[in-house]
């Protein structure tokens, strides 16, 4: 079986080697055919602590390395800040 890749936002790195990432999707609403957005929020293990807030992540299903964190980092962009 394939390990599943997602690609979300960076909405807090306050843990060591963790970050949390939110994944948005969008459908179709089944009877009114509007597009709805959703999202959910992953932790995700981040190695070297090299992503921070706002940053466009790819991250990766993997074994479990903790209670909540399945996931861990493979790809991040830093997102430029405007100042």
């Amino acid at each position: 079986m394939a390990k599943r890749i997602m690609q979300g936002v960076v909405v807090s790195d306050k843990m060591d080697k963790t970050v949390v990432v939110r994944v948005e999707r969008r459908f179709a609403h089944p009877l009114y055919g509007k597009t709805v957005r959703r999202s959910k929020k992953y932790y995700a293990h981040d190695q070297d602590n090299v992503c921070k807030v706002g940053d466009l992540v790819r991250i990766e299903e993997c074994r479990p390395l903790s209670r909540t964190k399945k996931w861990t980092v493979i790809d991040h962009t830093a997102v430029a800040v405007d100042q």
